[in-house]
């Protein structure tokens, strides 16, 4: 091995890439800020609820996430922490999110999952750790808001096996809950971090302890909490799950930790654990097989576009996930669907709206590249040998409407930002035939709102909604003539690379179609079906 590939395994060795998933108001927002705090990114964990003091989430850059304090759009962020090179790719957490949430879970080698401890496992949860087990990464479970009264520790456990099907391994067991709140007792560690209320936690107080059953604990935590501690974990170390890194890599078996972000309680610990036991970036399936990060030379693929990040400049950033090798500011790489190669001269690290040009980076890192139009999701990236990377995963719309613009002077405008903010993921296009109608397919309503705000705000064009009752898209593949016939009806349309969809109101009426029409095929996604002719 020569010296510089002995670099390159080092520093990819280094390399933590993780998306933070729940669902709203569960504390991701926090919980990023508290690792970027710690990892000396930010020098304040700005309170993401005090919007009178005007003091946003560092995570959070669009107005529109400003003013409702959630995160919509996907963020990239990178530090520095205790040997590690960490990116953490922020995923909306509100209800109402995009089909960009689910792809920036492939750029992701692990996923911290937040939950509630009042509320437990909800919806928006489910949806994101499903593509977290379809894809097999490793769950961290973060069990959050612990200093407020909320389900019985067991009851929480029950759930993830229930709800999401994962087994669990408590890495440490709460004392007490919110207002009884007095610490967490580390299993492995066999020590006590104990809460203080009112106290910031910055510096974290230990004690150390032989086991559950140690008097110190008592003498701190008090008679009651400590027999009930003792009898908890004993119950644990019986009849619950073993700790097993195998099951863990595989995404079998979720490590869970207990705290309480807004208190700095828990967080620290969590991610110290986190990073000794979550992987380093391994291999990418592609068209050549697996690409290992190690030996290959530069690789990577788009998995995000974002217009307008810097609205004074109008750019446009595509985010690239290094795959493997290492990344020189200014290398020449094969951009393998345009068939030619390309210079990458401005490479970006993102910290919210904060950006810096990048000189190297390794397997494992996210950049942003800026992009004149040459860039899709899911392109790739490369030296050397050509290949692709898996396609990305596509989700079927489930809410529609016909987008029309209210000045007919501005259509060039609209025309322009309708195009952007498809490829960007933020909706799906759609057309009907013949009327050339432009209908928008989101995979949740707040990206109407979304679309409605940037349109006026980044491309100066007001536009008309009407809602549509469809709830189920599907593309068609098989007899032409069938097909041709179909388009000819309201329902029946072509995406934006002219493939035909059609869309249906329940699912009565879509095994209705599939019953009448036995020689179509209707897909769920696009994926693996070719762009028709215009």
């Amino acid at each position: 091995m020569s010296t510089e590939q002995a670099k390159w395994k080092e520093e990819i060795a280094k390399r933590r890439t993780f998306a933070i998933i729940s669902h709203p108001d569960a504390g991701k927002t926090t919980m990023t800020e508290k690792l970027l705090y710690y990892g000396g990114a930010i020098r304040e964990a700005g309170m993401v609820k005090a919007r009178k003091n005007s003091k946003f989430a560092t995570s959070d850059w669009m107005e529109i996430e400003k003013k409702r304090g959630i995160s919509v759009t996907s963020s990239a962020m990178e530090f520095s922490y205790k040997g590690h090179h960490i990116n953490i790719l922020d995923t909306p957490g509100h209800e109402d999110f995009s089909e960009d949430t689910y792809r920036t879970l492939t750029a992701a080698d692990a996923a911290v999952m937040i939950i509630d401890a009042a509320k437990g496992v909800e919806a928006q949860t489910i949806k994101l750790f499903k593509v977290c087990r379809m894809r097999g990464i490793p769950i961290f479970t973060f069990i959050n808001k612990l200093d407020r009264h909320g389900k019985d520790p067991f009851e929480l456990l029950e759930e993830l096996e229930r709800v999401l099907g994962i087994r669990s391994y408590p890495m440490n067991w709460p004392i007490g809950m919110g207002s009884h709140l007095c610490g967490v007792y580390d299993r492995q560690k066999s020590r006590v971090e104990l809460y203080e209320e009112g106290s910031d936690h910055r510096e974290i107080s230990f004690v150390e302890v032989s086991g559950p059953d140690d008097p110190r604990i008592g003498e701190r935590v008090g008679s009651s909490l400590c027999e009930q501690l003792q009898e908890e974990v004993g119950l644990l170390d019986v009849a619950g799950d073993a700790y097993d890194a195998e099951l863990i890599d595989k995404g079998e078996l979720t490590p869970v930790f207990f705290g309480s972000a807004i208190n700095n309680f828990g967080v620290q610990t969590f991610l110290d654990n986190f990073l000794s036991m979550a992987p380093a970036p391994s291999a990418k399936r592609s068209s050549i097989g697996p690409i290992d990060p190690y030996t290959r030379p530069f690789s990577g693929f788009i998995f995000k576009i974002q217009a307008n990040m810097n609205p004074a400049h109008r750019d446009r950033v595509a985010f690239l996930r290094i795959c493997s090798g290492r990344f020189e500011r200014g290398m020449a790489v094969r951009h393998v669907r345009l068939g030619r190669e390309i210079k990458l001269s401005q490479p970006l690290q993102f910290m919210a709206q904060d950006r810096a040009i990048v000189e190297e980076s390794y397997a494992g890192d996210v950049i942003g590249l800026f992009d004149p139009g040459i860039f899709q999701i899911g392109d790739t990236l490369c030296i050397g040998e050509s290949f692709e990377y898996e396609e990305m995963p596509h989700f079927s719309p489930e809410f529609f409407a016909k987008v029309t613009v209210k000045d007919a002077m501005k259509h060039k405008q609209f025309q322009k930002g309708i195009a952007q903010l498809t490829e960007e993921g933020t909706v799906q296009l759609f057309r009907t035939y013949p009327m050339e109608e432009l209908i928008v397919g989101v995979v949740g309503v707040l990206q109407f709102e979304v679309l409605e705000h940037r349109l006026r705000a980044e491309y100066g064009v007001e536009i008309l909604m009407q809602r549509l009752s469809y709830q189920i898209a599907r593309w068609l593949d098989g007899d032409k003539a069938t097909i041709d016939k179909l388009l000819n009806r309201s329902q029946t349309m072509r995406d934006r690379y002219n493939r035909p969809v059609m869309l249906f109101e329940s699912e009565y009426q879509l095994r209705m179609a599939q019953e009448k029409y036995p020689d179509l095929a209707f897909h769920e996604s696009s994926l693996g079906l070719k762009a028709a002719p215009v």
